[in-house]
Parts: C-alpha cells; structure tokens; sequence
C-alpha cells in the first residue's frame, strides 16, 4: 500500500482505484478508507478514487499527538503532492466533510469542486447533536447500538444486519479515538467559508439527528453559490443507505 509522507514526516496510507478525474473520498472521523467501501464503485466508473487512512488509523502513523481537522487537510494534500496530482474533486462526509472544508478554504488552487456531506461548519456556529444523544454514544455498552440507530434507518437495518463499515476502525489506538473526537469537535471552518471559490454542493439526510440536518442551509448559505440538497428520509449514513439517490446526485454535480 503507498503512503505519502506529510510535512511533519508522519506517513499516510492511501489507495487508489478507477481511472479519469480525480476524486478524493474523505471519512467519518475515527474511520478508515473502507468507509467507503459500500459505494465507492459508484464513482469508480468514471473518477479516479483517492481515500486515505487518517492519521491514527489503519496503515497510517498513529502518533500520540494533537490532531486538527486542518491538520488533517494537510495530509489530504501530502497524498495529493505524492501522486503528483496539482488538483482534484474532494468528497467528505461528516468529519471528512469538516477537513474538506479545510482543503477548500487553505488550499484553493488544489480543489477543482467540493461536496460536503452530513457536516457542519463546528460546535461555534453550527447546530450540535444533543446532550441525550452525546450521553448515549459515551456508554461503551451501547455505542455500536446507538451509533447504528443515528446512522440507518430501522427499516434498512433489518434487512441489512451488517456488519457495517461506519462504526469506526476496531484497531485504532484508544488514544487515537480521542485525539480524533477533539479534533473534530474543536473544528470551527466559520470565518473562512465565505472564502471558498470551488463549486460547491452540500448532501444531507432529513433525518439526520447526528450532525443536525440544519447545518447543510447554514453551510449553503455560508459558502459563495452553494447548493443544498436534501435526501428524504435519510440519517447520517445517507451516502450508504440512500445511494441511489446520493451518488446519481454528486455525479451529476461533478460532470458540470
């Protein structure tokens, strides 16, 4: 597996397949790049898709450090630096879509266009998942549980017992979780959104309780001639559940 070498000499594992344009799927936070693996042939068809393993996950360094969704930008472009690629379209969901934010406002000249997925802009301004919600997912016995319910639909969950791929990366350091859960919390893209000049479209599910559905106008709204589009009935993984809806939808976004 190849691994780009960021500024700071830590190494990041990529992967790489498909062939055309280039895009750059980005994770959830605590996640590898096999969140990605339910979809992922969606665009393989026609892009070249680019995941990475976090810092802190899967083949990646995991040093014991301070992550930053800035900081994990960086590492975005190292990847991009390392396949000699000058631009590329960037996809991220929920904390993936809080670096893309990143990648979009600090490295302009590297975004050829943006979609944002079932994220927010951070804590400060943006609208935060609940107390209840919060106090549930720190129940080590019923994480994976309350995870699934703000993830998929009961409906969905019943004919598809799983495993899923979006629970987060089982082999990640303990210390690793938490510098990733910090990271993502502390992340505040606010003051720079209005800076961003790649086309941009925001996805998120109606139903979304996890990163609240709010955030997508308020990201719209934020960002210069952001769209906002609305999957009915989806929950946070509404790239994976509803992909038949999500990926016609940033396919289409992708080809103008």
């Amino acid at each position: 597996m190849p691994h780009a070498t960021a500024a700071d000499g830590n190494r990041i594992a990529y992967q790489v397949r498909g062939d055309g344009q280039p895009l750059v799927l980005l994770a959830g936070q605590a996640n590898n790049h096999t969140w990605w693996d339910p979809v992922r042939a969606d665009f393989e068809a026609t892009y070249r898709t680019i995941t990475l393993d976090w810092r802190g996950t899967g083949d990646s360094d995991k040093p014991d450090e301070v992550y930053s969704t800035p900081g994990f930008a960086d590492d975005v472009i190292a990847v991009l630096d390392d396949l000699g690629l000058p631009a590329a379209h960037v996809y991220g969901t929920s904390m993936g879509g809080r670096v893309a934010q990143w990648v979009a406002i600090n490295h302009p000249d590297r975004l050829k266009a943006l979609v944002l997925g079932c994220t927010s802009p951070g804590a400060k301004h943006g609208y935060e998942r609940s107390q209840e919600i919060r106090r549930a997912l720190a129940d080590p016995q019923r994480t994976d549980s309350v995870l699934l319910e703000l993830m998929y639909t009961p409906t969905w969950l019943a004919a598809n017992p799983g495993p899923q791929p979006v629970l987060g990366d089982a082999d990640m350091p303990a210390y690793a979780k938490g510098r990733h859960l910090v990271a993502s919390n502390r992340h505040d893209a606010w003051d720079g959104l209005p800076s961003i000049t790649a086309p941009t479209l925001i996805l998120h599910g109606t139903d979304d309780i996890f990163s609240p559905v709010a955030n997508a106008q308020l990201l719209a709204d934020r960002i210069p001639g952001a769209r906002a589009e609305l999957v009915q009935g989806a929950r946070h993984a509404y790239f994976h559940e509803f992909r038949a809806v999500a990926s016609p939808l940033v396919l289409e976004f992708l080809a103008h």
